[in-house]
């Protein structure tokens, strides 16, 4: 065990200094009054406390602190320190269980608004444009964050759940359904990453399927009636003779199949005149892949 040095006043350990060029490292001083305790100074007055001792058959030097520590206080740390070792406890094992458990703690105070930014940035590739993910959060925006925002997500219950679908399930339920999907994502995220535990509250089968009725059952299904094949010339004739973009873009989509969306994305460049094809690139295409499509 180290020698009990000789036991400096307050002034004289405040009166210690680096001794400069001589010792590019750091400086170490033996204060006394505890076997072990140090005072070490860095090249650019920096000071911090530390205990040389034995621990587990190895030496071992512990952190005590800062300057803000005064000379008394590391002495008391220090005898603290040294009876934790004599009574079989290791310190830095103890330091590190406080570490870890103060992460743990912070990970579970996640709230669920930091949650949803956390998921969004790590599946941004997931969506197809700046759009999508816009309408996918102001979902969660609207709903969601004025009953659980500000909770921490690892509270987050299905009664929650509930509170949040409940007013729009019958009324909203296409809605509803999509914003108990992206909850449960989020969730799911949240467990992944250790900010909560134990079973989904968004989860839909043995879950919310016994506390609200099944979608199909009711959601209002406005469908609007197709053209009928006998009225088509009639219908695409009219349709010609309208004005405006809206009518030309509806005529394009007639003679080819297309979805709304690629066409109202479409670009120039995308035509190859020549050969009558219109290529739209993969970027824009659901399946990620380009799409062909002959022009009439």
């Amino acid at each position: 065990m180290p020698k009990i040095a000789k036991e400096l006043s307050a002034l004289a350990v405040r009166n210690l200094k680096h001794p400069g060029s001589t010792t590019p490292s750091n400086a170490v001083f033996a204060v006394g009054g505890v076997a072990g305790l140090m005072l070490q100074i860095t090249p650019g007055g920096g000071r911090s406390w530390l205990l040389r001792t034995m621990l587990n058959g190895k030496r071992r030097e512990m952190g005590l602190g800062g300057h803000d520590v005064s000379l008394g206080e590391a002495r008391e740390r220090a005898r603290a320190t040294k009876d934790k070792i004599r009574n079989g406890i290791d310190p830095l094992q103890e330091k590190r269980d406080r570490r870890k458990a103060a992460i743990e703690a912070a990970k579970r105070h996640l709230t669920f608004r930091d949650t949803v930014d956390k998921f969004l940035a790590d599946t941004l590739a997931e969506f197809r444009n700046e759009k999508h993910r816009k309408q996918w959060q102001s979902t969660l925006d609207t709903y969601a964050m004025p009953v659980i925002g500000n909770l921490a997500v690892s509270e987050v219950t299905k009664h929650h759940m509930v509170e949040i679908l409940k007013p729009i399930w019958t009324t909203k339920t296409e809605t509803a359904t999509r914003l108990r999907q992206r909850c449960e994502r989020v969730l799911d995220w949240a467990k992944a990453h250790g900010h909560r535990e134990g079973d989904n509250p968004a989860e839909w089968k043995g879950n919310l399927n016994a506390m609200l009725s099944k979608p199909s059952k009711v959601a209002t299904v406005d469908n609007q009636p197709a053209v009928q094949l006998k009225d088509a010339p009639t219908w695409f004739a009219a349709l010609r003779k309208r004005e405006g973009t809206g009518a030309r873009a509806l005529e394009f989509v007639t003679l080819t199949a297309a979805r709304s969306g690629e066409v109202r994305g479409m670009e120039w460049p995308e035509i190859d005149w020549n050969a009558k094809l219109w290529t739209v690139p993969a970027s824009r295409m659901k399946m990620k892949r380009p799409h062909v499509v002959a022009l009439s």
